[in-house]
């Protein structure tokens, strides 16, 4: 019995409107219906070859942890990665919202990435074809390149976030 794709990922958030915002508006997933399990919630789909990929996300009482508080970042899970086309147009995006975000060119490969964290501090890398990408190589250079291992998460940039107003 094969695998044939990922279905969804699961994300906690103590800020769904942040976090929704950050994944509809900055990389441009969009909400679909998601059914009533009877506490907060979205679900995104994420266009694939195969069919839409679903970022489910989730608020409320089953987004807390034991402790009584929603966990941040990707625990024991490094990153999720995305194939994705347009390396300029999304860094550009990352820019005009304020969020921190690295670069990097694969060795040996074509594949550029962009590393950038959601508002509850899960990493993202999404993957380009170099090869069909217009304009300069990911910049490697000390501060702007991905060093695997290193966060570079900063909550602070996602302040707001979840408030149209507030950018």
């Amino acid at each position: 019995m094969p695998l044939t794709g990922l279905f969804h990922i699961a994300i906690k958030t103590a800020d769904l409107a942040a976090t929704t915002r950050f994944y509809c508006d900055v990389l441009g997933l969009r909400v679909v219906k998601r059914p009533d399990f009877g506490y907060p919630g979205a679900w995104l789909a994420l266009p694939t070859p195969g069919g839409d990929a679903i970022v489910h996300i989730y608020a409320g009482g089953p987004a807390l942890g034991p402790e009584g508080h929603v966990p941040s970042g990707t625990g024991a899970i490094d990153h999720v990665s995305i194939a994705a086309i347009g390396f300029h147009d999304l860094r550009a995006r990352f820019e005009r919202f304020g969020l921190p975000y690295r670069e990097f060119l694969v060795p040996g490969t074509t594949l550029w990435q962009l590393f950038v964290y959601d508002p509850s501090g899960v990493q993202l890398e999404l993957t380009f074809e170099g090869a069909a990408e217009v304009g300069r190589t990911p910049d490697m250079s000390p501060g702007r390149g991905y060093v695997a291992g290193a966060s570079f998460f900063d909550p602070d940039a996602y302040v707001g976030f979840g408030d149209k107003n507030q950018l």
